[in-house]
């Protein structure tokens, strides 16, 4: 995890540009010592927003299934799975 204050975004882009393709992870920016903003690159955001809405997808279709009510079939599910992992 790299944390850096945010003038160095504004004297080095390129080099926290090349910094998060390369790393794959987030740089977290302070002002004045705390924490402010969160920059990443485009690829691994893109990534990460789809993994958290797979989530929320598979959280809804658990909270159906606990409550009783009626979800998809097996072989319609599994489809649907396997779409969504080549999305990744």
């Amino acid at each position: 995890m790299a944390i850096y204050p945010s003038a160095k975004i504004r004297q080095n882009y390129n080099e926290i540009s090349e910094e998060c393709k390369k790393t794959k992870e987030p740089i977290y920016l302070t002002k004045n010592g705390e924490g402010d903003l969160v920059v990443m690159d485009n690829e691994s955001f893109n990534r990460r927003e789809k993994m958290l809405q797979l989530r929320e997808d598979l959280l809804a279709v658990e909270e159906d299934r606990m409550a009783g009510r009626i979800g998809v079939e097996i072989d319609d599910l599994d489809k649907k799975l396997d779409q969504l992992i080549q999305e990744f």
